[in-house]
């Protein structure tokens, strides 16, 4: 069974930072591109970066390119999100997610963890 679990959100003040954590286990994790994606309140989920399985290569919404930086560790089956100049819309339940590296579809996704920026 494939699960996927995101630590690291809170609480934090407009200007500053939050690493995020997100951890897969039931998966052979370096074959897997991993990307974060956020749901904020009352908007749809978005896309926010991703990095392929063993080229790490990474890709970036515009809204959070040069204040954000996705890595990877596949030797512990985790993949990081490091939020810097955090804004309120920045706020939002932030999500894991893993897709093949040939596939379109993002096949498992984790539970998501809350992200509060106060202004």
């Amino acid at each position: 069974q494939v699960q996927l679990v995101e630590s690291g959100g809170g609480l934090v003040q407009a200007g500053g930072s939050l690493r995020l954590s997100c951890t897969a286990s039931g998966l052979t994790f370096s074959n897997y591109r991993m990307g974060w994606f956020r749901q904020a309140p009352g908007k749809e989920r978005e896309f926010v970066a991703s990095i392929t399985s063993t080229t790490y290569t990474t890709s970036y919404a515009h809204s959070v390119k040069g204040r954000f930086t996705i890595s990877r560790d596949n030797a512990k089956n985790t993949v990081y999100l490091q939020m810097n100049s955090l804004t309120a819309e920045d706020t939002a339940v932030y999500y894991c997610a893993a897709r093949t590296e040939y596939g379109t579809i993002w096949n498992y996704w984790g539970k998501g963890t809350l992200v509060t920026v106060s202004s």
